[in-house]
């Protein structure tokens, strides 16, 4: 073990080729151009765990997300992530907050989509509102791009998509974010959003 390893304990990098070997995935060391990223495949998808880092007002802000391009049956779009104060005031003032019809969640959860109906029957899986429940601080979202610097995603495809903040390395939490991923994937092929195949798109 390095001297910085026993300070600090295991680096990212460590972790993380750890981390995929118990996935079952690979692991990619990180270049000037991106970072260093775990592959792991399931049913039709490829899941990508990488980080990376928003600038706002000069602060640098760190992320870890879970992602998956795969092939969709329509345009539905949404965003789920933890209530805090400044989304309870926004509720005041008429955010768009789907109701699930768990009372718990509901308290707990603000629910974005274009699909009312549809993110209900999403959410009703109850393991996958267990897991969100369980995981602080993570965003589900289903997406249709990546912004200017992403990939540029075909017309049938879009991504599902678990952030959380921090370039973490806690693998105990990097292993539940990965299960809760994997529930989220298998659960938006069972109600439609999600066809099977294998998309084109790489990561």
């Amino acid at each position: 073990m390095s001297t910085s390893a026993g300070w600090f304990g295991p680096n990212r990098a460590e972790v993380w080729n750890q981390l995929s070997a118990q996935l079952g995935g690979a692991y990619c060391k990180g270049t000037w151009r991106r970072s260093d990223r775990i592959t792991v495949e399931h049913a039709h998808w490829t899941i990508t765990l990488d980080t990376f880092t928003t600038y706002v007002n000069n602060v640098h802000i760190p992320f870890t997300r879970f992602r998956a391009p795969f092939l969709a049956t329509g345009a539905f779009r949404c965003r789920v992530y933890r209530s805090n104060l400044f989304s309870v005031i926004g509720k005041w003032f008429g955010i768009q907050d789907v109701v699930v019809g768990d009372a718990d969640f509901d308290a707990n959860f603000i629910v974005k989509s274009n699909d009312e109906a549809k993110v209900r029957e999403l959410l009703s899986g109850p393991d996958l509102r267990r897991r969100l429940q369980a995981m602080k601080g993570a965003t589900l979202s289903v997406e249709d791009h990546e912004g200017w610097f992403g990939p540029k995603f075909p017309k049938d495809t879009d991504e599902l998509r678990v952030l959380v903040g921090g370039h973490l390395k806690d693998t105990e939490r990097l292993r539940a974010l990965f299960a809760l991923f994997v529930v989220a994937l298998d659960r938006i092929e069972a109600v439609g959003i999600a066809r099977a195949g294998k998309p084109t798109l790489t990561l």
